[in-house]
């Protein structure tokens, strides 16, 4: 706590991506779309897995929590920052920034390990396929998402719980388009080298522990991979793991850029920029990146169109 006396901070305001005017309106549309793309495609996504017998391996498992986690992800961040477009100042209370920082912090936890998770389930399918419905039990699955999902809320709530503890006098402006961290601590008058130690402690502990599951995972694939004799299936598990690859590359990038460098080095104009990927962009792509190469899924979207259409042909004709 602060050690002198002062007016304490009861609600902010975010400054946004932008402040000039000619710009909000475009910026709106765009991200609007981008939006209501990420909840079509990842619900559906969703749907589709859970609706298609075809889809009920522990490789779907993983990626219909991965839409998940993206939907809730989106949705904690992308209405608050589309607010800022149409309104002159855009206002937060105390208690809904420090809402949105813990969701945000469990969600974006839950990514990593999931991904990490999914890494782990291309090794046992490709390194180990004889044993791969045993060592990848339903169980074990439901154990594996439980627990990234414990972990990830126990880690937001310790960090939403030391942040909000802290005394905010100087501004409540955030210069930035949700409430995190960083732009937080800038604003504190308390003091905050613990704060920024375990910030590091954590995010270094969560995400080089995930990092070093995916690559360790894939030294195995990529070594399996290249001993296979047929070329078909070379392509075939290359084309599987270069999806996820994408996806692990573009959040684990953003992420380690975003934290794990010096406060000095912090601009928070750029740390819009790459809070951008990883909380509007990211979730948009996994669907496309995950489904749309796929041809399992691509079949089973199909199903569900037809059979969508069948039923609205079959209601039009009781009519």
């Amino acid at each position: 706590m602060a050690p002198f006396n002062c007016t304490p901070v009861t609600e902010f305001i975010l400054v946004g991506l932008t402040d000039r005017q000619e710009l909000k309106m475009p910026f709106f549309v765009i991200f609007l779309y981008i939006y209501l793309f990420t909840v079509v495609g990842n619900l559906g996504l969703i749907l589709v897995i859970r609706t298609d017998a075809r889809l009920n391996t522990p490789m779907y498992f993983f990626l219909s929590h991965l839409a998940f986690v993206d939907f809730c992800y989106s949705s904690v961040i992308t209405p608050k920052m589309l607010g800022n477009f149409l309104y002159k100042q855009n206002l937060i209370s105390f208690n809904a920034c420090a809402a949105q920082l813990g969701c945000f912090l469990a969600f974006m936890t839950a990514e990593s390990l999931l991904l990490a998770s999914m890494a782990y389930d291309r090794y046992v399918a490709i390194c180990n396929p004889l044993l791969y419905m045993v060592v990848m039990s339903p169980g074990i699955c439901i154990e594996l998402v439980a627990s990234s999902y414990s972990y990830s809320i126990l880690v937001a709530m310790f960090h939403t719980i030391l942040t909000f503890r802290l005394s905010y006098c100087h501004s409540n402006i955030i210069n930035h388009f949700y409430c995190d961290d960083m732009p937080l601590l800038r604003l504190t008058c308390s003091d905050i080298h613990s704060k920024q130690l375990w910030i590091f402690v954590c995010a270094g502990i969560t995400f080089i522990s995930s990092l070093l599951t995916v690559c360790i995972s894939y030294v195995y694939i990529i070594s399996a991979i290249l001993r296979m004799r047929s070329a078909e299936g070379r392509r075939k598990a290359f084309s599987t793991c270069g999806s996820h690859m994408v996806a692990v590359t573009i959040f684990y990038g953003t992420l380690f850029f975003m934290y794990l460098q010096p406060s000095s080095n912090h601009s928070l104009d750029t740390d819009k920029m790459a809070s951008v990927f990883y909380t509007v962009i990211i979730p948009m792509l996994n669907p496309l990146i995950y489904s749309l190469r796929n041809k399992e899924v691509k079949e089973a979207l199909k199903k569900v169109i037809i059979n969508r259409n069948q039923d609205s042909e079959f209601m039009k004709f009781i009519k």
